[in-house]
């Protein structure tokens, strides 16, 4: 069974990701904020990793560049729901900026089941498709 890791401050988002995920046949690790996620991290190993991009005590962006750095082989998954006040002013792009710090793939919140499936079955697919190519590599 897939590992995974999901980090979020939000315990309704981390209830509804453990559920869709357990569903799939996951085993998931919920980290109430990114403190607890890097120390989820150094106590196991995690096939992926879905890390909310702004959170208290850790900004996303740093938690992001963090997690990548400390297991830059497992697949990150950046998700974000941040929005401004003012329609009128063009937003900054958040997920684009998670991919440029390490993110594999990022989600906007709310998102739904089918669009989460398909972006960690991607990741899984990249990863073992990379392993695969490092291991002829060796031989």
């Amino acid at each position: 069974m897939p590992r995974i890791l999901v980090v979020d401050d939000d315990p309704l988002v981390c209830m509804a990701l453990e559920v869709c995920l357990a569903r799939h046949d996951f085993l998931v690790t919920i980290a109430e904020g990114g403190e607890s996620g890097l120390r989820a991290l150094e106590g196991a190993s995690f096939d992926i990793m879905i890390v909310d991009i702004f959170m208290p005590h850790m900004r996303g962006f740093e938690s992001i560049r963090i997690f990548h750095e400390r297991a830059p082989y497992v697949p990150l998954i950046a998700m974000s729901g941040y929005a401004f006040a003012n329609a009128d002013s063009p937003a900054p792009d958040f997920l684009r900026m998670a991919l440029e710090l390490g993110a594999m793939r990022c989600l906007r919140k709310p998102f739904t089941p089918v669009a989460l499936m398909t972006v960690i079955n991607e990741c899984l697919a990249e990863n073992r498709s990379r392993h695969a190519g490092i291991a002829w590599q060796l031989q």
